[in-house]
């Protein structure tokens, strides 16, 4: 039997948007969703922040609905003033029925160019495919990630500058890629000419979606993806790339520096730019090469000495 849901959607200044997201979990037992009110197009070229955010819970379409709405509504007018910039309106009721829930979220998922030749292709969409393009097709599976959030966007600008580097043109193997998630930055490895890589996640299950597109983009043979832990891999490698959150980079440092071969590179990311010296002060046996930073996120490129 299809089950029905209802959206309750608040608009909330910035600052309001964590008190009620955790309103709506405790009362829902849901998770929530929180939308940028002037995100019209996926290209992140053109995401701003905006003052207000529609914030969203999630409750089964049956009797408690109303009652429910009206605790909503009693909180947004309590809590609502202590916020500069709020604005009483009403929560919007939406019904949103069960096999929605799997392909909505689709439509805001198009193709996408990163740096000079890759592209990422959802593979329910359909692309043009240019001459001298690499197209990596993704199938996120559950929230692996799609390779169009800053911080795995420019471990891929990385990876591709460092093949462009090369006398070859390909990107120098064999690379390893800590946290792999969905696996794009192992396919992009791939497909930029690597032919020798390790990819390894502590989530089973994002090692099952690595697998599911390493075949989807025929580079299977080439990537071997697993939970082996990072102490249990060998040096060597010319390429480490990590794109997890700061604290877990340092706590890592020792054993991500010593994976990298000399003469090879270290590509760190997941890094709010205030975390930019910390994570830098834990790596200071390497050569910083590059920083580029993308909204308040940074990407670390090291070279170990050789």
């Amino acid at each position: 039997m299809t089950t029905d849901w209802a959206e309750i959607a608040c608009e909330v200044p910035s600052e309001m948007v964590d008190t009620l997201a955790d309103f709506l979990v405790e009362l829902t037992g849901n998770g929530v969703g929180i939308d940028n009110l002037h995100l019209d197009t996926f290209s992140l070229d053109t995401l701003e922040d905006t003052p207000l955010k529609s914030v969203k819970g999630y409750l089964p379409l049956d009797d408690s609905l109303e009652e429910m709405r009206i605790r909503v509504e009693q909180f947004l007018a309590q809590t609502g003033p202590s916020f500069p910039g709020y604005v009483y309106a009403p929560p919007v009721v939406t019904v949103i029925r069960n096999e929605d829930w799997a392909n909505n979220w689709k439509v805001h998922f198009k193709p996408v160019r990163i740096g000079q030749r890759l592209v990422i292709k959802p593979t329910w969409e359909e692309y043009r495919k240019q001459e001298g393009d690499l197209v990596i097709q993704i199938d996120p599976g559950m929230a692996f990630g799609t390779g169009a959030h800053p911080t795995t966007k420019m471990c891929l600008e990385a990876l591709e500058r460092i093949s462009f580097g090369t006398s070859d043109g390909k990107l120098p193997g064999p690379v390893l890629d800590v946290g792999t998630g969905s696996g794009v930055l192992s396919i992009a490895a791939a497909l930029l000419g690597a032919e020798e890589i390790v990819a390894v996640d502590i989530d089973p299950e994002a090692v099952r979606v690595t697998i599911e597109n390493l075949e989807l983009n025929g580079v299977a043979d080439r990537v071997a993806a697993s939970t082996t832990s990072l102490e249990q891999l060998p040096g060597g490698f010319q390429v480490v790339v990590a794109n997890i959150l700061a604290e877990e980079l340092v706590r890592l440092a020792a054993e991500l520096t010593a994976r990298v071969a000399p003469g090879g590179w270290l590509i760190l990311s997941g890094i709010l730019t205030e975390k930019e010296e910390f994570v830098c002060a834990a790596f200071t046996s390497l050569e910083l090469v590059e920083n580029p930073k993308e909204l308040e996120w940074s990407c670390l490129s090291f070279r170990k000495p050789l």
